[in-house]
């Protein structure tokens, strides 16, 4: 059987099978031969690894999907919206006059609201905007919710607007995940806030994704803020500190002393205002239980990091979980067989999608 020598693979003063004793005192110049093994291993591996992320970026570009800033997770959520346009027969907006995959065109994307799964889930967002007072709406930006394939706003529609249209199956998905802290969904809004500038709160305009009012186990009232992401970096800058944060953090007890200046900046401070908004809502309403729910797939590294970076500054976790679209989206096709949330994690998901396309080429 072939072997390469030592030499052959590059180690200095490596001393070679035919020249080694067969005492034990011979046997720790083999270590360079080990670390060369490493090394080599290491080589191919980062090859393999060029290869597929040039293979990926070439894809990209067939697709109108290649962002020179983006992550390999978000280049790989960004063509996994491209191919979803395509399989539609949309053609792509654009973005500082070049054609982008990840979006498609206005006022088109408006006027047939294209970004959404099926009639039910459209049905919803007509609902809400109808129903959201010039306030609200500031918060809804048009481009990102009608014409953004790729932003986490219309997917929280996606996901959770068959949830607001069925009770039961939210209260199935919603008490699995949450361990039956949440007993009895009531209501689902979206982009709510108790008060957007109220100083009884948060004083800013902070506002939750999602927002799930529910029933406890003993039938008091409770909630649960969510803050959904799919492609985010986790690097918008921080927004102005109001000095009502910091009364509400102490209030909360929550946040270590120490990390409170890590909590100011990004990429934690938008995961820290949502939470706050958790506190002095549960306390100003009167609540008897809320709490925090960071939503994100798992894959979603910046996101994760931001994740681990928060729970460090934290005393305690009541009040705060982070849970993974895989997980609600499992829960969900286990609680119904209904079509919407294979589609759903289909267009959002499936990226062995591109591992196939990527294997063919």
């Amino acid at each position: 059987m072939y072997t390469l020598s030592p030499k052959a693979l590059g180690v200095a003063n490596a001393t070679s099978p035919s020249s080694a004793n067969n005492s034990t005192k011979a046997l720790p110049e083999r270590k360079p031969l080990a670390s060369a093994r490493v090394a080599l291993y290491a080589a191919f591996r980062n090859h393999v690894e060029g290869v597929q992320m040039e293979a990926l970026c070439e894809l990209a570009g067939k697709v109108h999907a290649y962002v020179p800033a983006d992550s390999t997770f978000q280049r790989k959520a960004r063509i996994l919206q491209s191919l979803w346009r395509i399989q539609l027969g949309l053609e792509p907006g654009e973005h500082r006059g070049q054609p982008l995959g990840s979006s498609v065109r206005m006022p088109l994307a408006e006027r047939e609201l294209v970004n959404f799964l099926d009639a039910d889930t459209r049905r919803v967002v007509r609902e809400v905007l109808d129903n959201h007072d010039g306030e609200d709406k500031r918060v809804i930006e048009r481009n990102r919710l009608f014409g953004n394939l790729l932003s986490s706003q219309p997917m929280a529609f996606n996901l959770f607007a068959h949830l607001r249209l069925d009770m039961d199956l939210a209260t199935k998905c919603l008490r699995e995940l949450s361990g039956n802290r949440i007993h009895t969904v009531t209501k689902i809004d979206f982009e709510y806030s108790p008060g957007r500038g109220d100083e009884r709160y948060t004083g800013d305009h902070s506002a939750f994704d999602v927002y799930v009012l529910f029933d406890t186990t003993d039938r008091q009232r409770g909630f649960a803020g969510i803050e959904v992401k799919y492609h985010e970096n986790m690097q918008n800058e921080a927004s102005h500190h109001h000095a009502r944060y910091d009364d509400v953090a102490r209030a909360m007890g929550c946040f270590r002393e120490d990390a409170r200046e890590l909590l100011t900046r990004k990429p934690l401070q938008q995961i820290w205002r949502d939470h706050l908004l958790v506190g002095s809502h549960r306390t100003e309403d009167g609540f008897a239980d809320g709490f925090f729910i960071f939503l994100s797939p798992k894959d979603n590294g910046a996101c994760n990091d931001a994740v681990a970076a928060y729970h460090s500054c934290l005393n305690f976790t009541t009040t705060f979980e982070h849970w993974t679209l895989e997980a609600l989206v499992a829960a969900i096709k286990r609680a119904t067989p209904d079509k919407w949330i294979r589609d759903f994690e289909d267009r959002y998901l499936n990226f062995t999608k591109l591992t196939r396309m990527l294997a063919a080429q």
